[in-house]
């Protein structure tokens, strides 16, 4: 989640978007949308997370979730880091016609988040 925004209660639904690495259109093909509901059923399962009405857009997606098991930030960031690695090491084990592009596009982006 943003560093500008903090949820101060995390039992209270709570509109949240997350998006892919410079809104990269990666939720085209059902193999990645399948590695977000893992992480999100695990999130629910073993995290306390709640999902309520939620949405997969090609390069980003939406959920109104609660969290009754700790900071709702803090699954998220969890959600985000697992999720993210999961994805990253999907994308050379598929069919993926922007495979190097995507993988150097990814690692780009990790660079500049490190940086600052």
């Amino acid at each position: 989640m943003s560093e500008k925004y903090k949820v101060i209660d995390s039992t209270v639904p709570t509109f949240i978007t997350i998006t892919i690495a410079d809104w990269v259109d990666l939720l085209t093909r059902p193999i990645y949308c399948n590695i977000i509901d893992e992480s999100l059923n695990y999130c629910i399962e073993k995290k306390g997370l709640s999902v309520h009405p939620y949405v997969y857009m090609t390069s980003h997606i939406h959920l109104i979730v609660t969290a009754f098991e700790g900071a709702l930030q803090n699954v998220i960031r969890d959600f985000k880091k697992f999720t993210s690695k999961k994805l990253i090491e999907a994308i050379p084990e598929n069919p993926e016609s922007r495979r190097e592009w995507l993988l150097k596009k990814f690692s780009y982006e990790a660079k500049k988040i490190r940086k600052s």
